[in-house]
C-alpha cells in the first residue's frame, strides 16, 4: 500500500533554529515506517515544497489542464494513496495553518474512504495534543477518518536530533514501539478499506456533490 506523510509546517522561526522542529519528527516517522513497515510505499509531502498563491484558489476550482503542475501532481498522489499520516505542530491550540491551507486545496473525494493518522509535537510539555483534537474533526470532514491511536511528542527538540535520530539518552526502540501502535492501526484500516473498495466502489455507491453544497441539504 501507499501512504503519504504530510509535514504541515513551514516555520523555522521558533527554537531550535535553524532546523524546523517538525522535520525532526517527520524523519523519525519515516525511519520507523522504513524499518517496521517497509512492505509499504511511503512518501513525505512537505508543505514547504508547495508555495501557494497569495489569493486562495483550490485545485478543483481550476479548469482542467489549467491548474498549477505541482497541484496536479499532488492531487494524483493523494488519489492513489491508501492512507495518510498528518503531522502538525500546535499553534494557539489549533493545527498548523500551513497544513490546513495545503489540504484545503483538494476536494474531499480525493481523501475519502481512506484512513489517516494524527502526529503532533511541540517544544513544550503537551506534545500538540490540543491541536490533535481539532484535527480529528478536520480530517473526518475530508473523509479520511483518523484512527483512534495518536502520536504526541512533547519537547521534541530534547527527544530527536536534526537528522531524525533519538538523542543519546532516549531509547529509539521504545519510541518506535509507540509510533508503531498508531501506524499498525493505520495499515489495518487502509488494507480493510482498500479491499472493500475493490469490491464496492464507495464513490459510485454514494455520489459526491459536484455542483452545489445544497446537494447535501435535508429536504
Amino acid at each position: 500500500m501507499k501512504f503519504l506523510v504530510f509535514l504541515g509546517t513551514v516555520r523555522d522561526s521558533t527554537p531550535p533554529r535553524p532546523a524546523r522542529l517538525g522535520l525532526r519528527v517527520a524523519k523519525v516517522c519515516m525511519a520507523c515506517l522504513d524499518t517496521r513497515f517497509n512492505q509499504h510505499e511511503i512518501e513525505l509531502i512537505d508543505a514547504l515544497d508547495y508555495p501557494l498563491e497569495p489569493v486562495f484558489k483550490p485545485h478543483f476550482a481550476y479548469a482542467k489542464s489549467k491548474a498549477p503542475a505541482e497541484l496536479n501532481t499532488l492531487a494524483e498522489k493523494i488519489a492513489s494513496a491508501d492512507g495518510f499520516i498528518m503531522l502538525s505542530p500546535e499553534y494557539n491550540h489549533s493545527m498548523s495553518p500551513a497544513l490546513a491551507n495545503l489540504l484545503n486545496h483538494f476536494g474531499s473525494s480525493l481523501f475519502s474512504y481512506k484512513p489517516s493518522a494524527i502526529v503532533t509535537y511541540s517544544a513544550g510539555q503537551w506534545g500538540g495534543m490540543r491541536a490533535a483534537v481539532g484535527m480529528r474533526t478536520f480530517l473526518s470532514e475530508l473523509g479520511c477518518l483518523p484512527v483512534s491511536a495518536m502520536i504526541h511528542v512533547p519537547k521534541a527538540q530534547e527527544v530527536f536530533t536534526e537528522d531524525g535520530a533519538t538523542q543519546t539518552d532516549e531509547d529509539q526502540s521504545s519510541w518506535f514501539d509507540y509510533f508503531s501502535r498508531t501506524f499498525t492501526q493505520l495499515a489495518w484500516w487502509a488494507q480493510a478499506t482498500k479491499t472493500h473498495g475493490e469490491t464496492v466502489n464507495p464513490h459510485e455507491m454514494l455520489k459526491t456533490f459536484n455542483t452545489t453544497p445544497a446537494q447535501r441539504n435535508a429536504p
